[in-house]
């Protein structure tokens, strides 16, 4: 473990293997360095929407093979009205230990390395990157890739982001039949005080709730769960009927903080920045993993083209740029009480604007037809 590597990947998550899948294939050698010892759960809606599955293709990574849950229709629950619209794209559900485990493993039979241990530093030292690691050892690579997700190096950070002051949590939950069943087929968005939630079945059966809130929000509740819960349940009659009867599946919630909303690198440091070291868009428009993928993908097209970090991370922030604004907007609105009565009525006389939403928030069309293919040598402009 000791030989320099051609690529050294920080981060075992979708941008991390899609990357180091993407440069074995193309004839680099590439070590993964993964925190978890094992597969893992996430904070994450664990929404994988159609550009995330069309990368996740190209990978050799079937969603509906690993029995993913498909979603066709979003549901907006404010208070006591609830708007419902059709997705204008095939979407699915599935749970990060799952599909994390799923693109590791299609990395190293590509030829990737994975070593399960957490990086605690890295150095450029003229012109080779060095890792140390936790067990002590220190690996070294010509060009280094930081795909560490909502987590940062302690000498690589990044800046706060436009609205950084949330608090994630997520935990999933056994339904009762018929609620589970109501469920199916479905993402449920529910605004309350101070934050918002999300709601969909994963592979399981169960359901995946994950959720973002203001941390005064939460110190206003004692910072407890279970009163974060009952908080939700009265905000969301919908939310409350769901998980009547249900049961969570995990002793204690899972939870992230702090979490940069609306942050995006225009510019190289020197390392590659993927997934969300390049940009956080908000959870609510459930397009997190395709970013991760698509800058995998496009980092991959740069790097074997022999093009620069600095190139690769200006086009990665042109692509994104539009849409990160516009969702760090709306999440701005989802979290305001005036924005929440405003979201409720609009979307209750006028429910096809959700699948607008849902489609503005994506990433860009054109950026995904520049980024088809990984061993491109010819980049557009």
């Amino acid at each position: 473990m000791s030989g320099d590597f051609d690529a050294l990947v920080i981060g075992g998550g979708p941008a991390g293997a899609a990357l180091a899948h993407l440069l074995a294939r193309g004839g680099r050698s590439a070590l993964v360095v993964e925190r978890e010892a094992q597969p893992a759960h996430k904070v994450c809606g664990e929404f994988i929407s159609a550009e995330a599955a069309f990368y996740l293709r190209d990978i050799g990574v079937d969603v509906r093979r690993l029995g993913a849950a498909p979603i066709d229709s979003v549901r907006l629950c404010a208070s006591h009205r609830t708007a419902a619209s059709r997705l204008p794209f095939p979407a699915f559900s599935l749970s990060r230990r799952v599909l994390d485990a799923a693109i590791l493993e299609a990395a190293m039979n590509a030829g990737a390395v994975v070593r399960r241990v957490r990086a605690t530093r890295l150095v450029n030292q003229g012109g080779v990157w060095r890792a140390q690691l936790a067990d002590g050892a220190v690996v070294s690579a010509r060009a280094a890739f930081l795909a560490t997700g909502k987590h940062d190096l302690p000498n690589w950070k990044r800046p706060a982001g436009i609205q950084p002051d949330f608090i994630g949590f997520k935990a999933h939950w056994r339904l009762e039949a018929a609620q589970g069943a109501e469920l199916a087929g479905h993402v449920e968005l529910i605004p309350f005080s101070g934050g918002y939630a999300g709601l969909q079945r994963i592979e399981t059966g169960d359901a995946n709730l994950c959720l973002v809130v203001r941390q005064s929000a939460f110190a206003a509740l004692g910072g407890r769960w279970d009163a974060l819960v009952c908080a939700l349940r009265s905000a969301s009659p919908q939310l409350d009927r769901r998980l009547a009867g249900a049961t969570q599946c995990w002793r204690r919630p899972q939870s992230i903080w702090p979490i940069p909303y609306g942050h995006l690198c225009t510019a190289s440091d020197g390392a590659w920045r993927l997934g969300d070291q390049a940009a956080v868009v908000p959870s609510f428009s459930g397009d997190g993993i395709a970013i991760a993928l698509h800058s995998a993908n496009l980092a991959a097209q740069y790097y074997l083209s022999g093009k620069p970090s600095g190139e690769f991370q200006t086009r990665l922030a042109s692509d994104l740029a539009a849409q990160i604004r516009r969702a760090t907007w709306l999440s701005r609105v989802l979290v305001h009480p005036f924005g929440q009565a405003a979201a409720a009525a609009t979307f209750a006389f006028a429910p096809g604007l959700l699948a607008v939403v849902a489609r503005a928030t994506r990433v860009p069309g054109g950026a995904l037809r520049r980024a088809r293919d990984p061993f491109a040598t010819a980049i557009a402009p």
